[in-house]
């Protein structure tokens, strides 16, 4: 889970993030009906709710093509955005987990996460587009591609 910790190193506020409980996970994957895949776990079991303002202001620097992460959704957020953004015509069957600045949503695909998997891929829902598209392979993947703007 290297870049995982490292992206909360390079990324992460100095705010206090509280580690979310094992219980509180398993109480979202039952109400789901679905696994989140283990490296998103870790994350938020091990460091809580990412903030992460920094992001926006390195892609632009950079000028990258790459939508920014600024913050990761509180498990109550996950499950009621997602059906949320689902009634505004975002289409069905995913689990939203992280917000860019302007309001568009990263997920999860549901039948991704139908069995237990370390990892899966990560999708971005444009809201003003209705439209999803898949960014990575995988969330360590995801997360690691910000790791590599902090080395330019």
């Amino acid at each position: 889970m290297k870049s995982i910790d490292l992206f909360v190193k390079n990324w992460g506020t100095k705010h206090t993030m509280i580690p979310i409980e094992k219980h509180d996970i398993d109480a979202l994957e039952t109400e789901l009906t679905a696994f989140l895949p283990d490296s998103y776990k870790y994350l938020i079991s091990t460091y809580g709710l990412v903030h992460t303002p920094n992001v926006l202001t390195k892609i632009v620097d950079l000028n990258v093509e790459i939508s920014d992460v600024q913050d990761f959704l509180s498990l109550d957020d996950v499950a009621s955005l997602s059906k949320l953004y689902e009634m505004s015509g975002m289409p069905k069957g995913h689990i939203l987990f992280a917000s860019d600045c302007k309001g568009n949503m990263f997920c999860f695909k549901l039948a991704e996460c139908e069995h237990k998997q370390v990892d899966v891929p990560v999708w971005f829902y444009n809201h003003d587009l209705c439209t999803i598209e898949k960014v990575s392979d995988s969330f360590s993947d995801w997360l690691e591609q910000f790791n590599k703007l902090e080395e330019c």
